[in-house]
């Protein structure tokens, strides 16, 4: 784990990445921050980013995603900022993208990070943001059940939703995997985008499989955020950690 003078360093790179415009003058100083998990995961994904997080003083909570509906997990979200006390940072992976768009409309989130994350414009689903790609190879690799409820096999997992990790922990990931619903991927955000009237960072995967980077900078571009790039594959909460959390410490700094 990085020691705090190393963790230090580190916020410090990103916080030299803060654009100087009209978001850059509006942030609000946040002492916490809620996780929200993606697909095929839960809570405990990221632990890693977690223990960062607290030793920059920041109160930490992870929601667990039922990854059923986009609006139980709308709901779930708005249950745990509901328990915070003051501004929050509002942290999304993946699909959460598409949670933390929603959610993050509540008045006390003070900030949202999109950590290689999905970023619909208002009455857009993922379905839809993709409809105009083809399909992705991995695609057929997934596995559905009779309820609709897809899961990823561990070699497909490795090659691509988790590359770039030791063949170890793949296989960790794959055994404790939340199955989700496939049909949440067609379900629309509302009218209105919390990223249009608060301050935004994109934590941007380089090597992402899954959202391909260009897509990822595409989203940033959308919404004026202030990018960090990450060398990794689609799960740098795994792959590196303390970049993620730097990430999320300069966005709860303010002015």
């Amino acid at each position: 784990m990085m020691n705090r003078r190393t963790f230090a360093s580190t916020l410090a790179a990103a916080a030299a990445l803060v654009p100087h415009g009209a978001f850059a003058r509006n942030i609000v100083p946040a002492r916490n921050v809620v996780l929200v998990h993606g697909l095929f995961a839960d809570g405990s994904c990221w632990s890693d980013v977690i223990p960062h997080l607290q030793a920059a003083g920041l109160n930490v909570t992870s929601v667990q995603n039922p990854l059923t509906t986009l609006d139980e997990a709308v709901a779930e979200t708005q249950h745990v900022l509901a328990r915070q006390e003051g501004p929050t940072v509002l942290v999304g992976h993946s699909f959460s993208g598409m949670i933390v768009t929603e959610a993050g409309v509540d008045p006390n989130v003070s900030a949202l990070v999109y950590v290689a994350a999905f970023a619909p414009e208002p009455k857009q689903s993922v379905n839809m943001i993709l409809s105009g790609f083809p399909l992705p190879e991995w695609f057929p690799l997934l596995h559905a059940d009779a309820g609709g409820y897809v899961s990823w096999p561990v070699e497909p997992m490795g090659k691509y939703f988790a590359s770039g990790l030791p063949a170890e922990q793949v296989k960790v990931l794959a055994a404790t995997q939340h199955p989700t619903f496939g049909g949440v991927n067609d379900e629309p955000v509302g009218d209105t985008v919390a990223y249009a009237g608060k301050p935004t960072w994109s934590v941007v995967s380089e090597n992402d499989l899954i959202i391909p980077a260009p897509l990822q900078m595409h989203f940033a571009e959308v919404m004026k955020s202030t990018v960090v790039s990450v060398k990794t594959g689609h799960l740098p909460m795994f792959a590196d950690p303390a970049g993620v959390a730097a990430a999320i410490s300069t966005a709860s700094q303010g002015d």
